[in-house]
């Protein structure tokens, strides 16, 4: 099979922040296990809220003039999407929402198929509340886009200030096994499809 990629996606507004490394570390190990890597900022993207007019389902498209089709394509040519969020009031943030919203549509409007097999995984940083409400909403964005979860793939890591998540040793450990999984994943099923 062609390189294995994968996409990160960070979603949160701060850069160099700890979502901004522990996705980092997955796609290192991505890397390392021979997968091509890249990482999106959501910040530096311009991506309106989904504004529910429904027209990407009659013209496959969105018609909001932003990055949103470029983000899109990005996710579709990638084998597998790894998606970080801190966790903001309970929840994920309001970038990490609204590409959820934005790719989400996009991809049910053309039948799911885009991201349909592609590997998905959730990293979430945070303290304590709110962690499994953020998993939970990424989880949800990449199982209804028909994406497989490896085992590994709801990652969580601790940390507030810039930095602290390097000091958890647990997830710095099992965002390293996440990206290798990732890799590992894209290749077994791309053999089941005989695409290799």
């Amino acid at each position: 099979m062609d390189v294995v990629k994968v996409l990160g996606v960070v979603g949160s507004p701060r850069k160099g922040g700890n979502t901004e490394l522990i996705v980092g570390e997955v796609l290192k190990a991505a890397s390392s296990a021979g997968a091509k890597t890249e990482m999106v900022f959501l910040p530096d993207y311009k991506l309106a809220p989904c504004d529910g007019c429904r027209t990407c389902f009659d013209k496959k498209r969105c018609v909001i003039a932003d990055d949103g089709e470029k983000l899109f394509r990005k996710v579709s040519e990638a084998d597998a999407l790894v998606l970080g969020s801190p966790v903001y009031f309970g929840s994920v943030t309001a970038q990490a929402k609204t590409f959820i919203d934005r790719i989400g549509y996009l991809n049910m409007a053309r039948g799911r198929k885009p991201l349909m097999d592609k590997i998905g995984a959730s990293v979430v940083v945070g303290r304590r509340t709110g962690m499994l409400n953020a998993s939970l909403e990424i989880l949800t964005f990449l199982t209804s886009s028909r994406m497989i979860i490896p085992s590994g793939g709801r990652l969580v890591a601790v940390g507030r200030e810039k930095g602290d998540v390097l000091k958890d040793a647990e997830g710095m450990e099992n965002a390293k096994e996440l990206g290798a999984k990732i890799v590992q994943l894209v290749e077994v099923t791309s053999k089941l499809r005989g695409t290799a």
